[in-house]
Protein backbone atom coordinates (compact mmCIF):
# COMPACT_ATOMS: atom_id res chain seq x y z
CA UNK A 1 0.00 0.00 0.00
CA UNK A 2 1.56 3.71 -0.84
CA UNK A 3 2.43 6.02 2.01
CA UNK A 4 2.12 9.87 2.30
CA UNK A 5 5.18 11.51 2.47
CA UNK A 6 6.21 13.02 5.89
CA UNK A 7 5.90 16.94 6.08
CA UNK A 8 8.90 17.02 7.62
CA UNK A 9 10.90 14.81 4.57
CA UNK A 10 9.27 17.78 2.47
CA UNK A 11 11.12 20.25 4.25
CA UNK A 12 14.08 17.79 4.22
CA UNK A 13 13.82 17.75 0.28
CA UNK A 14 13.43 21.58 -0.09
CA UNK A 15 16.27 22.60 1.92
CA UNK A 16 18.36 19.65 0.18
CA UNK A 17 17.23 20.78 -3.37
CA UNK A 18 18.40 24.59 -2.06
CA UNK A 19 22.04 23.26 -0.99
CA UNK A 20 22.56 21.45 -4.39
CA UNK A 21 21.55 18.23 -4.75
CA UNK A 22 20.28 16.51 -7.71
CA UNK A 23 17.11 14.41 -7.33
CA UNK A 24 19.11 11.39 -7.21
CA UNK A 25 21.08 12.84 -4.30
CA UNK A 26 18.38 13.90 -2.64
CA UNK A 27 16.18 10.18 -2.88
CA UNK A 28 19.97 8.31 -1.76
CA UNK A 29 19.77 10.57 0.89
CA UNK A 30 16.23 10.24 2.44
CA UNK A 31 16.19 7.30 1.33
CA UNK A 32 12.84 7.81 -0.75
CA UNK A 33 12.78 6.70 -3.92
CA UNK A 34 13.87 8.87 -7.03
CA UNK A 35 10.79 9.27 -8.62
CA UNK A 36 8.77 9.98 -5.54
CA UNK A 37 11.51 13.04 -5.49
CA UNK A 38 10.79 14.05 -9.09
CA UNK A 39 6.95 14.08 -8.66
CA UNK A 40 7.33 16.48 -5.57
CA UNK A 41 9.61 18.45 -6.77
CA UNK A 42 7.33 18.63 -9.98
CA UNK A 43 4.77 19.94 -7.14
CA UNK A 44 7.11 22.32 -5.64
CA UNK A 45 8.05 24.32 -8.84
CA UNK A 46 4.99 24.49 -10.28
CA UNK A 47 3.22 26.07 -6.61
CA UNK A 48 3.10 29.82 -6.52
CA UNK A 49 4.93 30.06 -3.56
CA UNK A 50 9.15 30.17 -3.09
CA UNK A 51 11.93 27.56 -1.52
CA UNK A 52 12.05 30.22 1.55
CA UNK A 53 8.71 30.81 1.83
CA UNK A 54 7.75 26.64 1.69
CA UNK A 55 10.15 25.88 4.70
CA UNK A 56 7.58 28.72 6.63
CA UNK A 57 4.68 27.02 6.55
CA UNK A 58 3.75 24.46 8.96
CA UNK A 59 2.68 21.04 8.35
CA UNK A 60 -0.92 21.32 8.23
CA UNK A 61 -0.46 24.02 5.21
CA UNK A 62 2.58 21.62 3.08
CA UNK A 63 0.19 18.98 3.53
CA UNK A 64 -2.96 20.62 1.46
CA UNK A 65 -0.18 21.75 -1.12
CA UNK A 66 1.31 18.71 -1.77
CA UNK A 67 -1.11 15.64 -0.67
CA UNK A 68 0.56 13.70 -3.59
CA UNK A 69 1.46 9.92 -2.53
CA UNK A 70 4.45 7.69 -2.82
CA UNK A 71 4.56 5.06 -5.36
CA UNK A 72 6.43 2.41 -4.21
CA UNK A 73 4.92 -1.03 -2.45
CA UNK A 74 7.49 -1.01 0.11
CA UNK A 75 5.46 -4.40 1.33
CA UNK A 76 6.16 -5.86 -2.02
CA UNK A 77 9.80 -4.96 -2.37
CA UNK A 78 10.38 -6.35 1.04
CA UNK A 79 8.80 -9.78 0.30
CA UNK A 80 10.84 -10.23 -2.81
CA UNK A 81 14.06 -9.40 -1.16
CA UNK A 82 13.37 -12.20 1.89
CA UNK A 83 13.30 -14.58 -0.80
CA UNK A 84 16.05 -13.61 -2.36
CA UNK A 85 18.15 -14.40 0.67
CA UNK A 86 16.40 -17.72 0.58
CA UNK A 87 17.43 -18.32 -2.73
CA UNK A 88 20.86 -17.36 -1.99
CA UNK A 89 21.61 -19.83 0.92
CA UNK A 90 20.18 -22.75 -0.80
CA UNK A 91 22.33 -21.83 -4.50
CA UNK A 92 24.95 -24.13 -4.24
CA UNK A 93 22.55 -27.17 -2.81
CA UNK A 94 21.74 -29.96 -5.51
CA UNK A 95 19.15 -29.63 -7.74
CA UNK A 96 18.64 -26.13 -7.30
CA UNK A 97 16.30 -24.31 -9.69
CA UNK A 98 14.42 -20.73 -9.63
CA UNK A 99 11.35 -21.95 -10.74
CA UNK A 100 10.56 -24.28 -7.28
CA UNK A 101 11.78 -20.90 -5.64
CA UNK A 102 9.31 -18.94 -7.31
CA UNK A 103 6.58 -20.99 -6.95
CA UNK A 104 7.05 -20.93 -3.30
CA UNK A 105 7.30 -16.87 -3.48
CA UNK A 106 4.19 -17.11 -5.52
CA UNK A 107 2.12 -19.13 -3.05
CA UNK A 108 3.22 -17.25 0.18
CA UNK A 109 2.67 -13.23 -0.92
CA UNK A 110 -0.67 -12.06 -1.81
CA UNK A 111 1.17 -10.03 -4.98
CA UNK A 112 3.56 -11.75 -6.42
CA UNK A 113 5.57 -10.73 -9.19
CA UNK A 114 5.76 -12.46 -12.95
CA UNK A 115 8.26 -14.67 -13.34
CA UNK A 116 10.28 -13.03 -15.72
CA UNK A 117 10.36 -9.46 -13.57
CA UNK A 118 11.38 -12.07 -11.03
CA UNK A 119 14.13 -12.98 -12.42
CA UNK A 120 15.15 -9.88 -14.03
CA UNK A 121 14.85 -7.93 -10.32
CA UNK A 122 17.71 -11.10 -9.25
CA UNK A 123 19.78 -11.00 -11.65
CA UNK A 124 19.77 -6.86 -11.25
CA UNK A 125 20.65 -7.21 -7.24
CA UNK A 126 23.28 -10.05 -7.65
CA UNK A 127 25.39 -9.76 -10.86
CA UNK A 128 27.40 -13.24 -11.91
CA UNK A 129 30.49 -11.17 -10.81
CA UNK A 130 29.99 -8.59 -7.67
CA UNK A 131 32.86 -6.99 -7.02
CA UNK A 132 33.11 -4.36 -4.01
CA UNK A 133 35.06 -0.47 -4.02
CA UNK A 134 36.46 1.52 -1.51
CA UNK A 135 33.81 4.50 -0.58
CA UNK A 136 35.01 7.96 -1.14
CA UNK A 137 33.25 10.20 1.96
CA UNK A 138 32.62 13.82 1.37
CA UNK A 139 33.74 15.51 4.08
CA UNK A 140 31.23 16.87 6.74
CA UNK A 141 28.34 14.93 4.87
CA UNK A 142 27.22 12.57 6.97
CA UNK A 143 28.06 10.80 10.73
CA UNK A 144 27.77 7.22 11.34
CA UNK A 145 26.15 6.16 14.42
CA UNK A 146 26.13 2.37 16.14
CA UNK A 147 25.93 0.87 19.25
CA UNK A 148 28.03 -1.90 19.94
CA UNK A 149 27.30 -5.84 20.52
CA UNK A 150 28.91 -5.93 23.69
CA UNK A 151 28.48 -3.85 26.95
CA UNK A 152 30.42 -2.51 29.43
CA UNK A 153 29.20 -2.88 33.06
CA UNK A 154 29.02 -0.48 36.29
CA UNK A 155 28.17 -1.76 39.98
CA UNK A 156 25.73 -0.75 42.31
CA UNK A 157 27.78 0.70 45.38
CA UNK A 158 25.31 -0.12 48.01
CA UNK A 159 24.06 -3.82 46.73
CA UNK A 160 27.38 -4.77 44.25
CA UNK A 161 24.75 -5.80 41.47
CA UNK A 162 26.39 -5.31 38.11
CA UNK A 163 24.38 -3.28 35.60
CA UNK A 164 25.17 -3.74 31.77
CA UNK A 165 25.24 -0.33 30.23
CA UNK A 166 25.14 0.14 26.01
CA UNK A 167 27.92 1.78 24.44
CA UNK A 168 27.42 4.53 21.63
CA UNK A 169 29.59 5.12 18.78
CA UNK A 170 29.58 7.93 16.13
CA UNK A 171 32.17 8.44 13.34
CA UNK A 172 32.40 10.58 10.78
CA UNK A 173 33.66 8.78 7.85
CA UNK A 174 35.83 11.14 6.04
CA UNK A 175 38.58 11.64 8.65
CA UNK A 176 37.29 8.68 10.77
CA UNK A 177 37.41 11.05 14.05
CA UNK A 178 35.34 9.07 16.65
CA UNK A 179 33.05 9.58 19.64
CA UNK A 180 32.19 6.81 22.47
CA UNK A 181 29.46 7.20 25.20
CA UNK A 182 28.06 4.63 27.43
CA UNK A 183 24.33 4.93 28.31
CA UNK A 184 21.87 3.17 29.81
CA UNK A 185 19.49 1.50 27.44
CA UNK A 186 19.21 1.95 23.34
CA UNK A 187 16.12 3.66 23.85
CA UNK A 188 15.14 6.44 22.17
CA UNK A 189 15.87 8.96 24.95
CA UNK A 190 19.00 7.68 25.53
CA UNK A 191 19.47 7.31 21.68
CA UNK A 192 18.61 11.61 20.84
CA UNK A 193 20.64 12.43 24.08
CA UNK A 194 24.08 10.65 22.78
CA UNK A 195 23.53 11.94 19.44
CA UNK A 196 23.25 15.55 21.08
CA UNK A 197 27.04 14.67 22.76
CA UNK A 198 28.54 13.89 19.81
CA UNK A 199 26.99 16.93 17.85
CA UNK A 200 28.56 18.75 20.64
CA UNK A 201 31.77 17.06 20.58
CA UNK A 202 32.27 17.49 17.19
CA UNK A 203 31.59 21.06 17.54
CA UNK A 204 29.44 21.22 13.89
CA UNK A 205 26.50 19.04 12.35
CA UNK A 206 26.73 17.08 9.06
CA UNK A 207 24.30 16.89 5.87
CA UNK A 208 22.58 13.30 7.47
CA UNK A 209 22.77 10.88 10.44
CA UNK A 210 23.33 7.47 9.01
CA UNK A 211 21.81 5.01 11.49
CA UNK A 212 21.62 1.49 11.50
CA UNK A 213 18.02 0.29 11.54
CA UNK A 214 17.45 0.89 15.58
CA UNK A 215 13.79 0.70 16.82
CA UNK A 216 14.41 3.59 18.47
CA UNK A 217 15.50 5.69 15.46
CA UNK A 218 13.56 3.48 12.92
CA UNK A 219 9.40 2.89 12.96
CA UNK A 220 9.06 0.86 10.20
CA UNK A 221 12.61 -0.55 8.26
CA UNK A 222 12.81 -0.69 4.48
CA UNK A 223 15.26 -1.07 1.96
CA UNK A 224 13.88 2.01 0.03
CA UNK A 225 11.17 4.00 2.36
CA UNK A 226 11.94 3.18 6.25
CA UNK A 227 9.73 5.32 8.50
CA UNK A 228 11.78 7.23 11.00
CA UNK A 229 10.83 7.95 14.55
CA UNK A 230 8.89 11.03 15.55
CA UNK A 231 11.05 12.18 18.01
CA UNK A 232 14.28 11.55 16.31
CA UNK A 233 12.97 12.88 13.18
CA UNK A 234 12.42 16.10 15.39
CA UNK A 235 15.63 16.00 16.42
CA UNK A 236 16.81 16.36 12.99
CA UNK A 237 15.10 18.99 12.28
CA UNK A 238 16.02 21.24 15.20
CA UNK A 239 19.69 20.32 14.23
CA UNK A 240 18.74 21.02 9.98
CA UNK A 241 19.87 18.03 8.84
CA UNK A 242 18.67 14.33 7.63
CA UNK A 243 18.19 10.79 8.99
CA UNK A 244 19.24 8.47 6.76
CA UNK A 245 18.92 4.60 8.06
CA UNK A 246 21.46 2.35 6.47
CA UNK A 247 20.12 -0.79 4.17
CA UNK A 248 18.67 -3.41 5.89
CA UNK A 249 20.34 -6.31 3.82
CA UNK A 250 23.49 -4.26 3.07
CA UNK A 251 26.37 -4.21 5.45
CA UNK A 252 28.45 -2.56 3.62
CA UNK A 253 26.39 0.57 4.06
CA UNK A 254 27.68 0.84 7.80
CA UNK A 255 31.64 -0.74 7.15
CA UNK A 256 33.54 2.16 8.79
CA UNK A 257 31.14 2.22 12.06
CA UNK A 258 31.22 -1.41 12.44
CA UNK A 259 35.39 -1.20 11.82
CA UNK A 260 35.06 1.77 15.09
CA UNK A 261 33.08 -0.40 16.88
CA UNK A 262 36.07 -3.30 16.79
CA UNK A 263 38.88 -0.57 16.94
CA UNK A 264 37.15 0.60 20.67
CA UNK A 265 36.82 -3.30 21.78
CA UNK A 266 40.60 -2.90 21.57
CA UNK A 267 41.56 0.57 22.23
CA UNK A 268 38.85 0.98 25.03
CA UNK A 269 37.38 -2.11 26.10
CA UNK A 270 40.41 -4.31 26.83
CA UNK A 271 42.37 -1.47 28.50
CA UNK A 272 39.85 -0.79 31.26
CA UNK A 273 38.71 -4.83 31.36
CA UNK A 274 39.77 -4.99 35.16
CA UNK A 275 38.80 -1.40 36.43
CA UNK A 276 35.37 -1.14 38.28
CA UNK A 277 32.94 2.04 38.02
CA UNK A 278 30.33 2.71 40.44
CA UNK A 279 28.17 5.04 37.79
CA UNK A 280 28.35 6.20 34.78
CA UNK A 281 29.59 9.58 34.83
CA UNK A 282 32.76 8.18 36.11
CA UNK A 283 32.75 4.97 33.22
CA UNK A 284 32.51 7.78 30.65
CA UNK A 285 35.37 9.89 31.88
CA UNK A 286 37.74 6.56 31.73
CA UNK A 287 36.30 6.39 28.12
CA UNK A 288 36.83 10.09 27.21
CA UNK A 289 40.54 9.80 28.44
CA UNK A 290 40.73 6.76 26.20
CA UNK A 291 39.24 8.14 23.51
CA UNK A 292 41.82 10.95 23.58
CA UNK A 293 44.32 8.61 23.48
CA UNK A 294 42.93 6.79 20.24
CA UNK A 295 41.78 9.91 18.00
CA UNK A 296 45.94 10.83 18.53
CA UNK A 297 47.13 7.72 17.06
CA UNK A 298 48.73 8.08 13.67
CA UNK A 299 47.23 5.86 10.86
CA UNK A 300 49.90 3.13 9.58
CA UNK A 301 49.68 4.53 5.74
CA UNK A 302 48.95 7.91 6.75
CA UNK A 303 50.86 11.01 8.29
CA UNK A 304 48.31 12.59 10.01
CA UNK A 305 45.56 11.02 13.25
CA UNK A 306 42.21 10.99 13.29
CA UNK A 307 41.84 14.31 15.08
CA UNK A 308 44.55 15.91 12.60
CA UNK A 309 42.47 15.07 9.49
CA UNK A 310 39.05 16.37 11.21
CA UNK A 311 39.99 19.71 12.27
CA UNK A 312 42.31 20.86 9.08
CA UNK A 313 39.75 19.10 6.66
CA UNK A 314 36.29 18.16 7.87
CA UNK A 315 35.64 20.64 10.66
CA UNK A 316 34.92 23.53 8.05
CA UNK A 317 32.70 21.23 6.14
CA UNK A 318 29.95 20.76 8.86
CA UNK A 319 27.04 23.30 9.57
CA UNK A 320 27.07 25.49 12.94
CA UNK A 321 25.42 24.10 15.71
CA UNK A 322 21.89 25.46 16.56
CA UNK A 323 21.85 28.35 18.56
CA UNK A 324 19.18 26.59 21.27
CA UNK A 325 19.89 23.23 22.99
CA UNK A 326 17.51 20.73 21.71
CA UNK A 327 14.85 19.25 24.42
CA UNK A 328 13.98 16.05 23.76
CA UNK A 329 10.20 15.58 23.29
CA UNK A 330 7.64 13.27 24.09
CA UNK A 331 4.24 12.50 22.22
CA UNK A 332 0.52 11.61 23.89
CA UNK A 333 -2.72 11.72 22.16
CA UNK A 334 -5.43 13.35 24.01
CA UNK A 335 -9.28 13.59 23.35
CA UNK A 336 -10.59 17.60 24.43
CA UNK A 337 -12.96 17.17 27.59
CA UNK A 338 -15.82 18.93 27.83
CA UNK A 339 -14.56 21.67 30.05
CA UNK A 340 -12.11 22.78 27.21
CA UNK A 341 -8.86 20.87 28.66
CA UNK A 342 -6.46 18.15 27.80
CA UNK A 343 -5.61 15.50 29.83
CA UNK A 344 -1.78 14.70 30.43
CA UNK A 345 -1.30 11.67 31.51
CA UNK A 346 2.11 11.90 32.51
CA UNK A 347 1.33 14.47 35.08
CA UNK A 348 -1.89 12.96 35.59
CA UNK A 349 -2.79 16.83 35.17
CA UNK A 350 -4.97 19.16 32.69
CA UNK A 351 -4.30 21.88 30.12
CA UNK A 352 -6.84 24.16 28.46
CA UNK A 353 -7.32 24.89 25.10
CA UNK A 354 -9.27 26.87 23.06
CA UNK A 355 -13.25 25.78 24.26
CA UNK A 356 -14.06 25.27 19.67
CA UNK A 357 -12.04 21.99 20.33
CA UNK A 358 -13.92 20.54 22.66
CA UNK A 359 -14.30 16.87 21.47
CA UNK A 360 -11.34 17.05 18.95
CA UNK A 361 -8.80 13.95 19.56
CA UNK A 362 -5.28 16.14 19.45
CA UNK A 363 -1.93 15.44 19.83
CA UNK A 364 0.49 16.73 22.88
CA UNK A 365 4.13 17.13 22.54
CA UNK A 366 6.35 18.16 25.47
CA UNK A 367 9.05 18.75 27.24
CA UNK A 368 10.63 19.19 30.54
CA UNK A 369 9.33 22.73 30.34
CA UNK A 370 6.57 22.99 27.96
CA UNK A 371 3.40 21.20 26.74
CA UNK A 372 1.98 22.35 23.30
CA UNK A 373 -1.21 20.68 22.26
CA UNK A 374 -1.43 20.28 18.34
CA UNK A 375 -4.88 19.99 16.30
CA UNK A 376 -4.39 18.50 12.71
CA UNK A 377 -0.27 19.66 12.34
CA UNK A 378 -1.42 23.34 14.35
CA UNK A 379 -0.02 24.58 17.49
CA UNK A 380 -3.60 25.45 19.54
CA UNK A 381 -2.24 26.06 22.66
CA UNK A 382 1.13 25.95 24.71
CA UNK A 383 1.58 25.76 28.68
CA UNK A 384 4.08 25.73 31.20
CA UNK A 385 4.44 22.63 32.54
CA UNK A 386 3.13 21.91 35.59
CA UNK A 387 4.41 19.05 37.83
CA UNK A 388 1.83 18.95 40.46
CA UNK A 389 -0.58 15.89 40.00
CA UNK A 390 -4.06 16.77 39.31
CA UNK A 391 -3.57 20.07 38.40
CA UNK A 392 -5.77 22.19 36.18
CA UNK A 393 -3.73 24.75 33.91
CA UNK A 394 -5.38 27.68 32.46
CA UNK A 395 -4.98 30.21 30.11
CA UNK A 396 -8.77 32.53 30.36
CA UNK A 397 -8.70 33.26 27.00
CA UNK A 398 -9.25 29.99 26.39
CA UNK A 399 -12.57 29.85 28.00
CA UNK A 400 -15.92 30.56 26.59
CA UNK A 401 -17.26 34.07 27.85
CA UNK A 402 -19.43 32.25 30.36
CA UNK A 403 -16.23 29.93 31.86
CA UNK A 404 -14.51 33.46 31.76
CA UNK A 405 -16.84 35.27 33.57
CA UNK A 406 -16.81 32.76 36.03
CA UNK A 407 -13.01 32.68 36.99
CA UNK A 408 -13.17 36.63 37.10
CA UNK A 409 -15.24 36.08 40.64
CA UNK A 410 -13.66 37.52 43.73
CA UNK A 411 -15.06 40.00 46.55
CA UNK A 412 -13.30 43.33 44.83
CA UNK A 413 -15.24 41.84 41.45
CA UNK A 414 -18.65 42.08 43.36
CA UNK A 415 -17.69 45.36 44.87
CA UNK A 416 -17.25 46.91 41.59
CA UNK A 417 -20.28 45.70 39.77
CA UNK A 418 -22.26 47.17 42.62
CA UNK A 419 -20.18 50.07 42.66
CA UNK A 420 -22.24 51.23 39.50
CA UNK A 421 -25.30 50.99 41.01
CA UNK A 422 -24.51 53.25 44.47
CA UNK A 423 -23.05 53.25 47.60
CA UNK A 424 -25.48 51.39 49.51
CA UNK A 425 -25.65 48.30 46.76
CA UNK A 426 -21.98 47.86 47.72
CA UNK A 427 -22.25 48.39 51.10
CA UNK A 428 -25.13 45.51 50.98
CA UNK A 429 -22.77 43.45 48.75
CA UNK A 430 -19.71 43.77 51.41
CA UNK A 431 -22.38 42.65 54.32
CA UNK A 432 -23.74 39.52 52.62
CA UNK A 433 -20.09 38.10 51.63
CA UNK A 434 -18.53 39.01 55.16
CA UNK A 435 -21.57 36.66 56.43
CA UNK A 436 -20.72 33.30 54.26
CA UNK A 437 -17.53 30.99 55.56
CA UNK A 438 -18.25 29.52 52.53
CA UNK A 439 -17.24 31.99 49.32
CA UNK A 440 -18.88 30.55 46.40
CA UNK A 441 -22.27 31.17 48.57
CA UNK A 442 -21.96 34.49 48.96
CA UNK A 443 -20.88 34.95 45.62
CA UNK A 444 -24.14 33.63 44.17
CA UNK A 445 -26.55 35.95 46.69
CA UNK A 446 -24.07 38.92 45.71
CA UNK A 447 -24.94 38.38 42.02
CA UNK A 448 -28.50 37.82 42.46
CA UNK A 449 -28.74 41.38 44.15
CA UNK A 450 -26.92 43.12 41.55
CA UNK A 451 -29.46 41.69 39.05
CA UNK A 452 -31.93 42.93 40.67
CA UNK A 453 -31.16 46.18 39.02
CA UNK A 454 -32.41 44.69 35.59
CA UNK A 455 -36.33 45.07 36.51
CA UNK A 456 -36.30 47.67 38.90
CA UNK A 457 -33.53 50.00 38.03
CA UNK A 458 -30.56 51.30 39.57
CA UNK A 459 -32.12 54.33 41.45
CA UNK A 460 -34.62 51.98 43.00
CA UNK A 461 -32.07 49.10 43.62
CA UNK A 462 -29.45 51.70 45.67
CA UNK A 463 -32.72 52.76 47.26
CA UNK A 464 -33.82 49.26 48.56
CA UNK A 465 -30.32 48.72 49.63
CA UNK A 466 -30.36 51.62 51.93
CA UNK A 467 -33.41 50.86 53.27
CA UNK A 468 -32.48 46.84 54.18
CA UNK A 469 -29.77 48.49 55.64
CA UNK A 470 -31.58 50.47 58.29
CA UNK A 471 -33.32 47.65 59.45
CA UNK A 472 -29.92 45.76 59.35
CA UNK A 473 -31.18 43.13 57.11
CA UNK A 474 -29.45 43.92 53.99
CA UNK A 475 -29.87 39.81 52.21
CA UNK A 476 -30.64 39.24 48.53
CA UNK A 477 -34.39 38.22 50.07
CA UNK A 478 -34.68 41.17 51.94
CA UNK A 479 -34.24 43.43 49.02
CA UNK A 480 -35.87 41.33 46.50
CA UNK A 481 -39.44 41.74 48.85
CA UNK A 482 -38.91 45.43 49.51
CA UNK A 483 -38.53 46.18 45.48
CA UNK A 484 -41.31 43.67 45.02
CA UNK A 485 -43.62 45.32 47.98
CA UNK A 486 -42.51 48.95 46.35
CA UNK A 487 -41.28 49.64 50.14
CA UNK A 488 -38.70 51.44 48.57
CA UNK A 489 -40.69 54.49 47.55
CA UNK A 490 -42.31 54.72 50.95
CA UNK A 491 -40.94 55.79 53.96
CA UNK A 492 -40.16 53.83 57.07
CA UNK A 493 -43.09 53.35 59.31
CA UNK A 494 -43.22 52.16 63.06
CA UNK A 495 -44.60 48.12 62.19
CA UNK A 496 -41.40 47.73 59.98
CA UNK A 497 -39.20 49.33 63.09
CA UNK A 498 -41.09 47.26 65.72
CA UNK A 499 -40.36 44.04 63.12
CA UNK A 500 -37.10 44.55 61.68
CA UNK A 501 -35.35 46.84 64.14
CA UNK A 502 -35.70 45.09 67.92
CA UNK A 503 -31.73 45.90 68.37
CA UNK A 504 -32.64 49.42 68.71
CA UNK A 505 -32.95 50.69 72.40
CA UNK A 506 -35.63 51.15 73.84
CA UNK A 507 -35.27 54.92 74.09
CA UNK A 508 -35.04 55.13 70.41
CA UNK A 509 -38.00 52.78 70.11
CA UNK A 510 -39.89 54.90 72.07
CA UNK A 511 -39.24 58.20 70.22
CA UNK A 512 -39.61 56.73 67.11
CA UNK A 513 -43.11 55.39 67.86
CA UNK A 514 -43.89 59.13 69.40
CA UNK A 515 -42.66 60.78 66.31
CA UNK A 516 -45.12 58.45 64.49
CA UNK A 517 -48.49 58.75 66.71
Amino acid sequence: MANTLDTMDLKQIITLHKEGFSNRAIGDTLGISRNTVNNYMKLIKGSDYSLEKLLTFDHATLYKLFPSRTTIDTDRQDELMRCFETINKARNHPGFTFLYHYGLYASQVKKPYSYTQFLVHYRRKYAKIKGSMKLEHQAGKEMFIDFSGKKLHIVNKGTGEIIPVEVFIAILPNSQYTYVEACSSQKREDLITCCVHALDFYGGVPKAIVSDNLKSAVTRASKYEPSINRGFKDFARHYNCVINPARSYAPQDKALVENAVHLAYQRIYYPIREMTFFSLGDLNREIRHRLEAYNNLLFQRKEASRRVLFQSVEREYLKPLPSSAYELKDYKRAKIQKMGYAYFSPDKSYYSVPYRYIGKHTLVHYTNRAVEIYFNHNRIAVHIRNPAKGSYNTIKDHLSSTHKFYTDWSPQFFKNMGAKHGEHVVKCVENILSKNDYPETGYKRAMGLIQLHKAYGSGRLDNACKRALQTDSPSYMRVKTILKNNMDKTSLFYGELEEDQTHIPDHENIRGASAYQ
